[in-house]
């Protein structure tokens, strides 16, 4: 018997990343209660159907790909499953890379390369916050708001449902969940006051991280 609070062990290639911190570290801006809910319960279930779906594709106990590979060679994936993996997968690769872009303590103004490349594409980080929260506002619906950078440049875009820039050949550099389940318990229907609230517990260390990953 599993004990109580306790992941069942997997049973696939893929497994749910720890938190590298508590789920309250990032009150008041995000309650506990929320990521616990969505670490533990919404990202888990995106993992057990992305397992259940390339053990469909390729036999259980398989090797298969990184969740990113599977993403961008989604095109060697039968028809009858490659939309469950599309879902899936990004909804696995979304949210690993969601959760170390938070971290207690953080916020403030970016700093290092990141910095330089915001004031270079959008002229000071005020209009960049301005063009990242409207984008999440102007999603319908589920979805994310990325900054990634694709053939060496910058791109701010939103994607719906569990869609990534890495489905366009680009690296995601920072992203914010604007799924319902993201913000709902304590913002409910003020999504805005949500992606104003997110700024104070940005990671720009891992956000730098993942710039130098995509030049």
């Amino acid at each position: 018997m599993t004990p109580n609070n306790q992941q069942p062990a997997p049973t696939g290639p893929f497994s749910l990343p720890a938190l590298a911190y508590p789920p309250a570290a990032l009150e008041p801006h995000i309650d506990a209660q929320t990521m616990q809910i969505h670490h533990d319960k919404h990202h888990q279930t995106y993992i057990t159907n992305l397992n259940n779906a390339v053990a469909k594709v390729y036999g259980p106990n398989s090797r298969v790909m990184s969740a990113e590979a599977l993403l961008k060679n989604l095109e060697r994936i039968p028809e009858d499953s490659r939309a469950a993996v599309r879902n899936n997968a990004g909804g696995h690769v979304n949210h690993t890379i969601f959760w170390t872009l938070m971290k207690p303590g953080g916020g403030g103004a970016p700093t290092g390369a990141i910095a330089d490349a915001i004031k270079g594409t959008f002229g000071d980080f005020d209009k960049f916050k301005a063009a990242f929260e409207d984008a999440g506002l102007k999603r319908f619906g589920s979805g994310w708001v990325w900054l990634s950078v694709k053939k060496g440049k910058l791109e701010l875009a939103s994607y719906p449902y569990q869609d990534t820039p890495i489905l366009e050949g680009g690296v995601p550099v920072l992203g914010n969940d604007v799924w319902e389940h993201a913000y709902y318990l304590k913002y409910q229907n003020k999504r805005a006051d949500y992606l104003k609230a997110w700024w104070n517990v940005v990671n720009w260390d891992e956000v730098n991280n993942r710039l130098k990953m995509g030049r």
